[in-house]
């Protein structure tokens, strides 16, 4: 089922919008429990943009944030109409044998390895600019998830001793590092085919149901 948004238009306005999704559902839900992580990474990035200390160019990184965020607010609100890369969280959302660790990394998965690269070209695009001029401030913005995806990977886990050992077989192949490597190199690709909608396509469709596949296996019930 799919529900009609507003969607944002500044970076404050995402901070809102996911707030909403968080308050409007229940503590286990999946889908808040990544919408939580993104939350914190969205108000840490807003922070940097108000006092002008990270970025070399705020308004292209605002722009940016709200073009990714966009993505995922969109796909909630398609529920199982969404992109292959959300639907497996989507549909497993409340599967009461998966971790809340693996929903918060199968939401970064989904959003950084495909909507971040589908986000950089149509920023560039708009703006009319290249992804390598925005390569520093992208960046800047995965060091800030990183940071965040750390410290859940701390707090989420705790002291779930049961569940440590499969949890951890479960999401031990994943790394941030490597899906912002990944995401960047699609971007690369997704650029230097942008004047080839059939091209440009195929691979933005190849790209969603990979990433689809990843996301399904760092959902696998633990159970």
């Amino acid at each position: 089922m799919s529900t009609r948004i507003t969607l944002p238009t500044t970076v404050a306005e995402v901070a809102q919008a996911l707030r909403a999704i968080v308050a409007g559902v229940s503590l286990k839900d999946g889908v808040g429990v990544f919408a939580g992580v993104y939350l914190t990474v969205t108000e840490g990035i807003l922070a940097h943009l108000r006092a002008g200390d990270l970025f070399s160019d705020p308004n292209a990184t605002g722009d940016l944030d709200v073009a990714f965020a966009a993505r995922f607010i969109e796909a909630v609100a398609a529920g199982d109409r969404a992109s292959a890369c959300w639907r497996p969280l989507m549909e497993l959302r409340e599967h009461a044998d998966i971790h809340p660790l693996q929903f918060a990394l199968a939401g970064i998965n989904a959003h950084v390895e495909h909507d971040l690269p589908l986000s950089v070209v149509d920023t560039c695009r708009r703006l009319g600019t290249t992804p390598e001029a925005l390569s520093g401030d992208y960046e800047k913005i995965n060091d800030v998830l990183a940071q965040v995806e750390q410290q859940v990977r701390v707090s989420l886990i705790g002291d779930d001793l049961p569940q440590a050992d499969p949890l951890l077989h479960v999401i031990g192949s994943w790394s941030i590092d490597r899906a912002r490597d990944v995401a960047w190199g699609s971007t690369l690709a997704l650029w230097e085919l942008r004047e080839s909608t059939l091209a440009y396509d195929a691979l933005a469709g190849s790209l969603d149901a990979s990433v689809s596949v990843a996301c399904r296996l760092l959902l696998t019930p633990l159970g």
